[in-house]
């Protein structure tokens, strides 16, 4: 039996609502003046309904910004009043940021399955349909089969393309407030078909892929080149060559910390000097 035959995927909980521009602010503010998202004026104190009340804090614990009913550090960090560092996101830096941390955080299963696992296997151009089939596949190898609700995916794939995509041509009156689409991440064709946009996506900031970096290789001093390609490949949409440059870009930027090593073909990120993930992040953000 393999290890991923105990993973359980959970979709649902966003009430098929995506995540919009302010409601992580939103959220973030109800819940440091120690709201209660199950209270009966939670509809009125977020001036939302009752189902938008459910999706704002299911958004909140799918990007890892609270925990037991309490905001995380990195929330604090972002979306404080006083000290936060882009309260109100107007920094592309942080939508690349919080996009890295909906995948990390694996509440919601789909983003990790869907731009590491699904971009991985060359599904570089898609439809629903395809998506649905690779979740279908990737859940039936768990020993959790028979929670797979086909209707419940295919509003998780909804969502997750509302969150992300931009029509190949703007429809008037469309509705483009979800908090992600500016990555620009996927497009889609006038014939219901949709692609990765690597070529066109916004330009991923270096500090926040070496913060990535950080956070996901735990105490390692190496890491490897081809690990790196498979995830952060997939979830920055980056390009072999596209990843070379950046890391090139980081270790000529912290040359006493970080060496990129060829060995016989065998690429690795060395680390010589441990970097402090949260040191990366001010010096980004006291930059801008």
């Amino acid at each position: 039996m393999s290890i991923d035959n105990k993973i359980r995927y959970t979709f649902s909980g966003h009430e098929s609502f995506y995540c919009k521009s302010l409601w992580l602010k939103k959220g973030y503010d109800f819940i440091s003046e120690n709201k209660d998202f199950n209270a009966p004026d939670a509809v009125v104190k977020l001036g939302v309904g009752k189902n938008m009340v459910a999706s704002i804090r299911y958004w909140l614990r799918a990007f890892g910004l609270i925990e037991d009913g309490h905001a995380t550090e990195i929330a604090d960090y972002i979306f404080n009043d006083e000290n936060g560092k882009d309260p109100y996101i107007e920094d592309l830096g942080t939508l690349w940021l919080l996009h890295y941390l909906l995948v990390k955080t694996e509440l919601a299963s789909i983003y990790k399955l869907f731009f590491v696992d699904f971009h991985k296997e060359k599904n570089n151009e898609f439809s629903r349909e395809k998506m649905l089939s690779f979740l279908k596949r990737k859940s039936f190898e768990t020993d959790y089969s028979n929670l797979y609700n086909e209707n419940t995916v295919k509003r998780d794939i909804g969502v997750l393309l509302q969150n992300y995509a931009i029509p190949e041509e703007d429809k008037p009156n469309e509705d483009f407030s979800a908090l992600l689409i500016d990555l620009n991440l996927i497009r889609q064709t006038d014939n219901k078909t949709y692609y990765f946009n690597v070529r066109g996506k916004n330009e991923l900031t270096s500090e926040i892929l070496l913060y990535a970096i950080l956070d996901w290789k735990g105490n390692d001093k190496t890491v490897d080149y081809e690990a790196m390609v498979d995830y952060f490949g997939g979830i920055f949409c980056l390009t072999s060559a596209e990843l070379i440059d950046v890391l090139l870009v980081l270790t000529e930027k912290y040359h006493d910390s970080l060496v990129f090593a060829d060995d016989g073909g065998i690429k690795q990120l060395l680390f010589i000097k441990e970097l402090d993930k949260q040191v990366i992040l001010n010096s980004y953000y006291n930059k801008i």
